[in-house]
């Protein structure tokens, strides 16, 4: 068993690290302040081959896999978690639904100016009454001859205010169940198609949008596979998206380690840094500790991933594990900081406090997780 990266991985990794500390870091605080997403940050990233890194060559991506993109995840979220999430949408989920399900057609048009960073997709699946529970979607999709007709709204739609297109789940048969559900591509500015910007209190310039659909009327060749496919389309890429949601908690639990670190390094309070007092220095090594588990239970699952495995139950292990600790460190770093860590334009720890709390209800919550962990081992919950 070898934990070592490979020389290719380092490299890349440290790529990674600087692109992010020259290219994010000076502009992320204008942008949350904002809660404005910087699309040049996409356009450089698609320039650099950062987008759709396990995407098939051919297509424009990396053709690597989910190790590479954990790596990618874990330093850029170390800098900043919003730009880490766009990331997810713009060069990972939706992407990864069109170069595994898509057309031709629709990957020339949609897929490859994608992974360039000259297109910007959304994803739609989740609704206000829909969130952990896909299959109570409302959304519809109803044929009329050469076209399908949606009506419904979508919520939590990242980057959905600047994207050029979106791909979304809707039911075509309700009588069904989850076999009358598909996946549908809707270009910006199809008539009937509308949004309104979110304010959040995290992620902040990862800005969202609440989606309508008002009988918007869409092609045929819009649709993403065949009809009945989309619900486990869907909840198969869920599962990968878990696995990068795990990486991106621990690149913000890295961030909050090494500033608290530095801090209690710094500060001086009776005569000494604060590092040197026992209960200070105990949560860090806890910080320490927790992290580690947490980063060698995401690669593991990545691992298995990229080996041919669903490994459902070690995914969620991982995304549980690794969003609670990220929700746990960055609250003791933000502790560790005193009133200091609550002072706007001081310490970043309060972002990636703030920025931590997405995680452990993202695709799919804790409560979530431990029940498919449960029924994994072979109980009924």
């Amino acid at each position: 068993m070898d934990f070592t990266l490979t020389d290719e991985q380092r490299m890349f990794k440290e790529s990674v690290r600087k692109f992010a500390e020259k290219e994010i870091a000076p502009i992320i605080d204008e942008a949350e302040d904002k809660e404005a997403f910087p699309v040049e940050i996409i356009r450089k990233m698609g320039k650099l081959g950062y987008l759709g890194i396990s995407g098939p060559p051919e297509y424009g991506g990396g053709g690597l896999g989910k190790i590479e993109e954990c790596l990618f995840m874990e330093e850029i979220a170390r800098v900043s978690v919003s730009v880490a999430a766009v990331w997810v949408v713009q060069g990972g989920i939706p992407p990864s639904i069109l170069w595994s399900f898509g057309s031709e057609e629709q990957k020339e048009k949609y897929l490859i100016p994608t992974l360039k960073g000259e297109k910007i997709v959304s994803l739609g699946v989740t609704e206000v009454n829909a969130g952990n529970e896909v299959k109570a979607i409302q959304t519809t999709a109803k044929r009329d001859g050469d076209y399908y007709i949606i009506n419904g709204s979508k919520t939590f739609n990242t980057i959905g205010t600047i994207s050029d297109y979106i791909i979304l789940l809707a039911y075509v048969d309700k009588s069904k169940g989850i076999d009358g559900m598909n996946l549908f591509i809707v270009d910006r500015g199809t008539q009937g198609y509308t949004f309104t910007k979110q304010r959040k209190e995290a992620n902040k310039a990862a800005e969202s949008a609440d989606a309508y659909f008002d009988d918007c009327r869409i092609p045929i060749k819009n649709l993403i596979g065949k009809e009945g496919e989309g619900f486990r389309k869907i909840m198969e890429r869920f599962n990968v998206e878990r696995i990068l949601v795990s990486a991106r908690a621990v690149g913000v639990a890295q961030a909050a380690y090494e500033a608290a670190v530095k801090y209690a390094g710094e500060r001086i309070q009776f005569g000494k840094p604060i590092g040197e007092f026992q209960s200070i220095a105990f949560k860090l090594a806890d910080m320490e500790a927790n992290i580690q588990a947490a980063r060698l239970l995401t690669y593991y699952a990545a691992w298995l991933w990229d080996q041919g495995n669903m490994c459902i139950k070690e995914v969620s292990s991982a995304k549980l594990f690794s969003t609670e600790m990220a929700a746990k460190v960055t609250e003791e770093a933000l502790h560790i900081h005193g009133g200091w860590g609550l002072v706007k334009g001081e310490f970043p720890v309060w972002r990636y406090f703030r920025d931590a709390r997405v995680a452990p209800v993202t695709v799919g919550s804790s409560e979530i997780q431990r029940r498919i962990i449960a029924k994994e081992l072979g109980f009924r919950v």
